[in-house]
């Protein structure tokens, strides 16, 4: 464990306060901050300078290949219709950070920071839409569907109480930089502990749990058509749920209060002073939402309202050889079979199961909740990845009502299932991806560790 010790001048130079610090553990970057927006983000800025830097570049670099689109067209983004709609709380933080890294000589400005936290949103919603506007279609791909998630509550945990759990599917190369646990004590709202990555102020893939009681992860549903730039950026929105809400009804109501339809999601949310649960399906013009105190809800990015799949995807239901469509089958038996036994342990097995129910075998492929698309010879055709892509689970969350009341979560950076990703043995085989080995050369594996906000 490594720990970035400031010192007495280092702290008064750069009015880093005491209470905030770093933490390498188990590849993850521990951050605490707390205080004032601004200061949140000095210290956020101050402290993961190196990093952030480091992920604008790639995500430079990812998307510029990816969307046909530079960084200067994410920048115009954030400053034509993104910036004038982000809450003044979060402008201070943004603009924190950029003060935080040029303490540390990185020279970025609000619309870098702004363009990084809305990535998802510009680069699978926005973009395609223009790209309909020039071909009706070209877009449809383009929507992604990453990760897989659970809820679960009443008869289907071993206490009775909430346990919930996610893992993360991106590219290797993006999903790397998803290293950081965010513990956050803010002036105004909620003490939040998120996973992030460096430079964000709201999540982005998404598991975060609050001192209200609030728990809340999402997946992705898959090639969603429909952006509204008039509206509110999705990362605005998801920060103030993971702030300002005090129950699911609060969630449900800053997710589609000014809803611009990016970075669509089924969103799970837990409340553990109620023991209930829920999840929002959130598009554009439709949203749904189930709620319960006994059941247990799955995601992996498929959606469920007939309404708004026809109205606004172009993804197929009927077709069971898809990723979001097998995960479902497999996660469906899952919490079946361990209905009453549902724990942490069981919900890390979860998450790291490579058991694929279309082929009734154990598999590494896309098929599986804890995704290898690098070795799948079909690759995701849904969502664009071609065969063999590096892409796939890149890390995991899991926690219970107990131990999200004292704001504690278990983390595992890499596959769940503890395989490593080692880039020069596949660029030697599959030289298509050779570019990617700028900003990824290897995606290992960590043991799980438990991270507590700090009181």
């Amino acid at each position: 464990m490594a720990l970035l010790a400031l010192s007495c001048q280092t702290t008064e130079k750069h009015h880093i306060p005491p209470k905030a610090f770093r933490q390498d553990r188990n590849g993850w970057i521990y951050v605490h901050l707390e205080g004032t927006p601004s200061a949140i983000g000095f210290q956020h800025g101050s402290l993961l300078a190196p990093e952030i830097d480091t992920t604008i570049r790639m995500m430079a670099y990812y998307l510029k290949h990816e969307t046909k689109k530079d960084w200067q067209f994410y920048r115009q983004c954030a400053a034509n219709f993104l910036w004038d709609k982000v809450d003044r709380e979060y402008k201070d933080e943004i603009n924190g950070i950029v003060a935080g890294m040029k303490a540390w000589g990185k020279n970025y400005d609000s619309l870098d920071i702004t363009a990084l936290n809305a990535t998802e949103e510009l680069a699978y919603y926005y973009v395609p839409q223009l790209m309909d506007k020039q071909k009706p279609g070209s877009g449809d791909n383009k929507a992604p569907g990453n990760c897989s998630a659970f809820i679960a509550t009443g008869s289907y945990t071993k206490d009775g109480k909430i346990v919930i759990g996610h893992n993360n599917w991106t590219a290797y190369m993006v999903g790397q930089h998803w290293n950081v646990i965010a513990d956050i004590v803010p002036t105004k709202g909620s003490h939040m502990v998120m996973d992030c990555m460096p430079g964000f102020i709201h999540s982005g893939d998404d598991f975060v749990i609050t001192s209200n009681g609030i728990m809340i992860t999402e997946t992705t549903i898959t090639q969603f058509k429909g952006f509204d730039s008039t509206q509110i950026p999705e990362f605005v929105r998801a920060r103030r749920s993971a702030q300002y809400a005090n129950s699911i009804d609060d969630v449900i109501k800053l997710f589609v209060t000014g809803n611009n339809g990016g970075y669509a999601n089924d969103w799970l949310i837990g409340d553990i002073k109620t023991n209930e649960v829920a999840k929002l399906e959130l598009g554009l013009k439709d949203y749904k939402v189930w709620r319960s105190k006994d059941t247990a809800i799955i995601g992996s990015n498929f959606a469920s309202d007939p309404k708004l799949i026809a109205e606004e995807t172009t993804f197929k239901i009927s077709d069971t050889t898809t990723s979001p469509n097998a995960r479902k089958r497999r996660m469906e038996q899952l919490v079946t079979d361990l209905k009453g036994k549902i724990d942490i342990d069981h919900g890390r097995q979860i998450e790291a199961d490579h058991y694929d129910a279309i082929h009734r075998t154990k598999a590494n492929n896309k098929c599986v909740v804890c995704g290898h698309v690098d070795e799948d010879k079909k690759g995701c055709m849904e969502w664009d990845w071609g065969a063999y892509y590096p892409g796939g689970s890149v890390q995991s969350k899991v926690t219970t009502a107990d131990l999200a009341k004292d704001l504690k979560l278990w983390a595992h950076m890499g596959h769940p299932c503890g395989q490593d990703f080692m880039g020069a043995s596949v660029y030697k085989i599959h030289p298509e991806y050779a570019r990617q080995s700028k900003y990824l050369t290897a995606m290992r594996c960590y043991r799980w560790r438990l991270f507590e906000g700090q009181k």
